[in-house]
């Protein structure tokens, strides 16, 4: 009779991500920064000389899309496979707060790549896929466009100040050395 090895199997939850959700986090946080920033700039390019500003308005809407492709991924990963659990010693008010900064997380990077593409659709200008005009789904409206601007503006400054807060979150639970940092570490 041979010797078989037998795996045990714990029914227990990891306390860690996963390598597909770390390395999703640590992508969409790069270029959502990135974005961010890169909107921010962009308000001051002046419109002459001709062309140069809708050179980077249309690099921003194509890492835009790259992007909202992303957050659909990262949602849908999310969606099938749970986070690992807050730990008990967690006072119940931190939990209350990762999970209300965390559902304005994923509700502005939905919004953002979402309002600025349906903004960008209502203008007379095309939308460019790294330079690749793609089809107009509806007219021009300039009141259209107005509102979905001001949504993707509005969006922008919560979500960098959701960002900010998540960021001095991680922060603070890394030097506090509490292992809640350490679970999205590769």
């Amino acid at each position: 009779m041979e010797d078989t090895e037998q795996t045990i199997e714990t029914s227990e939850p990891s306390t860690r991500y996963t390598h597909t959700a770390i390395a999703l986090h640590g992508l969409l946080a790069i270029g959502l920064i990135y974005q961010l920033g890169l909107g921010v700039w962009m308000g001051d390019i002046p419109k002459t000389p001709p062309g140069l500003r809708a050179e980077w308005f249309n690099w921003h809407k194509s890492v835009g899309i790259v992007l909202g492709l992303l957050i659909v991924v990262r949602g849908l990963w999310r969606l099938t496979h749970r986070p690992p659990a807050l730990p008990d010693s967690l006072p119940r008010w931190q939990v209350w707060a990762a999970h209300a900064n965390h559902a304005l997380l994923y509700g502005c990077m939905v919004a953002m790549p979402l309002s600025g593409f349906l903004g960008s659709s209502f203008t007379a200008y095309p939308i460019k896929f790294f330079g690749t005009p793609l089809p107009r789904l509806w007219d021009a409206s300039t009141d259209l466009k107005e509102v979905f601007s001001s949504i993707h503006t509005t969006c922008s400054y919560l979500f960098m100040l959701t960002i900010a807060i998540h960021v001095l979150a991680a922060l603070w639970h890394f030097v506090r050395r509490d292992g809640i940092a350490k679970r999205m570490l590769p």
